[in-house]
């Protein structure tokens, strides 16, 4: 497998604000790369690591959040797959949308696959606000519909990819970073 085979390049968010079994989550998102690599995943590029307040505003402590690039042979349902056994290996419990954790891990991009189709998409990335806090997808959905919206993942992933375009919306990660209003863009810091 190489890095450069865009087909089968991928972009994972991984996030913790939560003591793990492996320690702080400093060391829990380290600990996830190396379970992450092997397997049909090739680990290319990582993010500096960055401090950002947990979402919504007062629901935790502050998490630990990066963005790495990979090549895999995996399909994208595979990839989310073992995302999510990662996941639970560090012990992982799903209460509710945007809670603490010990380890969130998820699947940003892969490739130029938009999942489960153009219109689909669409729908996700114009859902209204407070139905995104209730409201979860039944399948998985690509890109993440929530990206752009999102300066803990489009920092960190300018960090190693300033230049990927979305298929959708033809915007670099740079463009939606630089459309984020600058109070989202300071609450996060480099570690």
């Amino acid at each position: 497998m190489e890095c450069v085979q865009k087909d089968r390049y991928a972009f994972v968010a991984l996030g913790s604000n939560k003591t793990s079994a492996a320690g702080p989550p400093e060391r829990t998102v380290a600990d996830a790369i190396l379970a992450l690599a092997g397997n049909s995943v090739q680990i290319c590029t990582v993010s500096r690591f960055f401090h950002t307040p947990a979402f919504p505003a007062g629901s935790g402590p502050d998490y630990v959040n990066l963005v790495l690039g990979l090549t895999t042979d995996l399909p994208p349902e595979g990839l989310l797959a073992r995302l999510h056994q990662i996941e639970s290996d560090f012990f992982r419990v799903r209460q509710g949308r945007w809670g603490a954790r010990t380890l969130d891990l998820d699947l940003l991009a892969m490739g130029d696959l938009i999942l489960p189709d153009a219109a689909g998409l669409t729908r996700w990335i114009t859902l209204d606000p407070a139905d995104q806090a209730r409201i979860a997808p039944d399948r998985l959905i690509l890109p993440h519909p929530r990206l752009q919206d999102r300066g803990f993942v489009l920092i960190p992933w300018a960090d190693i990819a300033p230049d990927w375009r979305h298929p959708l919306t033809g915007l670099t990660v740079r463009e939606m970073l630089d459309a984020l209003p600058d109070a989202a863009k300071a609450e996060v810091r480099p570690f």
